[in-house]
């Protein structure tokens, strides 16, 4: 049976610190849902309700255009190795573009990406743990390096042309305003 908390436990912060990958899900009233897969060390507890994390240049940019609009969010942690659990954070978020003032405070406690997109900044207001009996085990062999390699060919400017080409909108004609804001 899955059970709720108010906040984030030193138990539940170190069962996520331990996961190497979390998934994000987000929506409009109108729009698609997504759900999208982080690894690359990219989020940081920043206190009981509170979490942040990094999302770097990629294909899509739907989360920004999501949480312009409406602010909920859900994150959540599945344990593919020892003991079975799901951890999922909800709560209400905030996108932080390179130009805003938070960027730089909060940019330094993450890891230095050179695709570095946005961080989001997310307001806890229910923990829920559940059994994760069914999720099957996997084992963790290494961290992809194909995007990391990728944003350093391209470098700053390029990542910015690319953003300008594929980051405008979300799937359903959503402004990401990654344009203003980087």
């Amino acid at each position: 049976m899955g059970k709720l908390y108010s906040e984030v436990s030193d138990q539940h912060q170190l069962f996520i610190e331990a996961q190497k990958l979390f998934f994000v899900g987000t929506a409009t009233a109108d729009s698609r849902v997504n759900i999208s897969p982080k690894g690359m060390d990219s989020l940081r507890v920043l206190g009981g309700r509170r979490v942040i994390w990094l999302n770097v240049t990629g294909s899509g940019n739907e989360t920004a255009a999501h949480i312009q609009e409406s602010d909920r969010m859900t994150i959540m942690f599945a344990s593919f190795e020892g003991d079975p659990k799901i951890l999922r954070l909800y709560g209400h978020a905030k996108v932080i573009h390179k130009n805003d003032s938070q960027w730089d405070e909060l940019y330094s406690l993450l890891s230095d990406v050179v695709g570095a997109r946005q961080i989001f900044d997310m307001t806890i207001d229910m923990v829920q743990t559940s059994c994760g009996m069914g999720v099957p085990f996997f084992d963790f062999v290494e961290e992809r390096d194909q995007l990391n390699n990728w944003a350093e060919r391209k470098g700053e400017a390029g990542i910015k042309e690319y953003w300008l080409e594929k980051n405008q909108t979300s799937l359903d004609s959503k402004p990401t305003h990654i344009k203003k804001n980087s």
